[in-house]
């Protein structure tokens, strides 16, 4: 059995599916990781979804901000914008299903057996893994509750930006979902910054990768995240793995054996 996590598909179907040919993937025996954001800016946004919930008895799945995006347009919290392109999932007749079955997806997760953690966008560096697995679960219940409707609603805004133990409510919820799927770069006291988009080295000064920030609490294991295809899939940091590797700007779609930390690749030939 081998575990290969996928970088942000964002809509591109072909891609996909040319890269699991590309690790001959056997349902039967591998199991897929993704890291989120399996919708939004390319062309087939209802085919990944309609495939990935298929073999989701193969898959582990984390939201990222495009697919929590989604939710929020589909059930009336957010405007369609230009940019968008899941405008084939919100026509379908299969939209409800699949919508409830991606608002039951997770926010992080980690295999002990293999000791790797898979997250969308980050981790803020005051977090063990255990608090970062709370806090995760925190929000996982509410969207796979009766209250995920208000959550949707009131989780767009960039403050707070620092974490305190004694947030609550939607402040505190807003954090979390900023951490998981949103933030790039911190400062050193892990407040979050979710302005600067760029590559490592465009940033102000003051500012540190999240991975890079010193003395971060979630040292102990391995971690992939997606998010940010402007790292190219490149971190120079032991134990950090970045796979977004732009799939749906014209770019790469990565798969990381996390047996082995073999890469593989198909291209996007459409641009």
């Amino acid at each position: 059995m081998t575990t290969y996590a996928i970088g942000d598909i964002q809509g591109c179907y072909e891609e996909l599916i040319a890269l699991l040919d590309v690790i001959n993937f056997d349902s039967k025996k591998d199991n897929l990781w993704f890291v989120g954001d399996l919708v939004n800016r390319g062309p087939n946004s209802i085919k990944v979804l309609r495939f990935i919930k298929n073999i989701s008895d193969r898959c582990c799945i984390v939201l990222g901000n495009h697919d929590l995006h989604l939710l929020a347009v589909a059930y009336g919290f957010q405007p369609l914008r230009h940019c968008d392109t899941f405008q084939d999932v919100l026509k379908a007749p299969d939209k409800e299903t699949l919508l409830t079955w991606l608002r039951n997806q997770k926010l992080l997760h980690y295999d002990a057996n293999l000791n790797f953690m898979m997250v969308h966008a980050g981790l803020p560096p005051q977090w063990t893994l255990n608090n970062a697995r709370n806090y995760a679960k925190e929000i996982e219940n509410i969207l796979r509750s009766n209250q995920y409707k208000p959550l949707l609603e009131n989780m767009y805004g960039d403050k707070p930006d620092i974490w305190r133990e004694d947030l609550k409510d939607i402040d505190r919820y807003r954090f979390i979902i900023n951490a998981f799927t949103r933030m790039r770069y911190c400062d050193t006291q892990g407040r979050l910054n979710l302005k600067e988009k760029g590559s490592v080295g465009s940033q102000s000064h003051e500012l540190l990768p999240w991975f890079k920030v010193p003395n971060r609490k979630h040292l102990n294991c391995k971690i992939v995240f997606g998010h940010w295809a402007s790292l190219n899939g490149i971190t120079n940091e032991p134990n950090i793995f970045t796979i977004d590797t732009g799939c749906s700007w014209g770019n790469k779609l990565t798969a990381l054996c996390l047996e082995t930390q073999e890469r593989f690749f198909s291209q996007n030939n459409k641009f």
